[in-house]
């Protein structure tokens, strides 16, 4: 598919997923405006896809997601120089992080991987209306459903844990599920726009998300090998399913559906997964819980002050 004249948005464009992603596009021909922390570190890796592809158009710009002056500057760049878009790829996130908090005074897992994304996409709603039909992909995760034992949910007495004692997996999963959920309002909101939205499981990638603390030759003979055994994925594989809900035809039809790589669901019967699938949490298919995640989401992104804080 020759996608010159294009533009896409990737977040967490220097690595894993977002990396090859950034790379597809650009040897497909597409402008690509890489979102990164370290511009230094995104413009090395441009670099190196541009001696792979000599004609790959890519721009780095600085992104740091748990900080919402970072979003709105990022927005503010994409918007003067990019007014059509044809796809956004919410692909950056943290996962099973310490007890913090973003910039804003969010929590570090809810902040970056849900709020952060959900700022960015209200900011470029426009430019992908202008470029229609265009695409809003959200990096999901089978996490949204149990991650290490946590059911995921929507705290919405306590998002943020200010009042609850903090468990890591437990935040972890209120936010995949919250990208998932985002993507499925985002949809109905957008019907007749021409504007798809829908939300991804890549299945169990070896990512910068995957922090062993072995050595990297005895990760290569011993670790990697056996988790290749048990199910995980190089990061080209589970790219697959990003490109897919990106540029498949049939996902124009397909908005608010949730696609998914091989996982390891509660349920057997899902666990080679489906493009798209049916989520097996009951949450992922509930409206009432996608439209009140979203009115809470815009009001805490609405009340950080001009210092940057919540009020």
């Amino acid at each position: 598919m020759d996608l010159t004249g294009k533009t896409y948005v990737v977040t967490g464009a220097n690595s894993g997923i977002g990396l090859v992603t950034t790379r597809q596009l650009a040897r497909q021909g597409a402008t690509v405006v890489m979102g990164v922390r370290r511009v230094a570190e995104g413009e090395r890796v441009a670099a190196e896809i541009r001696q792979e592809t000599p004609s790959a158009r890519l721009v780095v710009f600085a992104l740091e997601l748990g900080d919402l002056a970072s979003v709105r500057a990022f927005a503010a760049e994409v918007k003067r120089h990019y007014p059509s878009l044809q796809g956004l790829v919410n692909n950056a996130g943290v996962m099973n992080t310490p007890f913090s908090h973003t910039k804003d005074g969010f929590e570090t897992q809810f902040g970056v991987n849900h709020l952060g994304h959900f700022l960015l996409t209200n900011l470029l709603i426009d430019n992908l209306k202008a470029g229609a039909p265009s695409r809003v992909v959200n990096m999901s995760s089978f996490f949204h459903e149990f991650a290490m034992g946590r059911k995921g949910a929507i705290h919405f007495d306590d998002l943020n844990y200010q009042r609850r004692p903090f468990d890591s997996w437990e935040a972890y999963a209120q936010s995949k599920l919250a990208n998932l959920l985002h993507a499925r309002e985002l949809a109905r909101r957008l019907e007749g726009t021409g504007v798809t939205s829908v939300s991804v499981n890549p299945g169990f990638v070896r990512t910068n998300l995957l922090t062993i603390p072995l050595p990297m030759w005895l990760q290569r003979l011993v670790v990697i090998p056996v988790l290749r055994l048990s199910g995980m994925l190089e990061p080209w594989e589970g790219t697959q399913t990003t490109l897919h809900a990106l540029l498949a035809p049939e996902v124009a039809g397909q908005s608010g559906a949730y696609y998914s790589q091989v996982a390891r669901y509660k349920d057997p019967a899902l666990r080679k997964g489906g493009w798209p699938l049916r989520s097996p949490n009951p949450l992922a298919h509930d409206d009432a819980v996608a439209r009140r995640l979203w009115e809470a989401s815009e009001a805490l992104v609405n009340r950080t002050s001009h210092a940057g804080r919540l009020t």
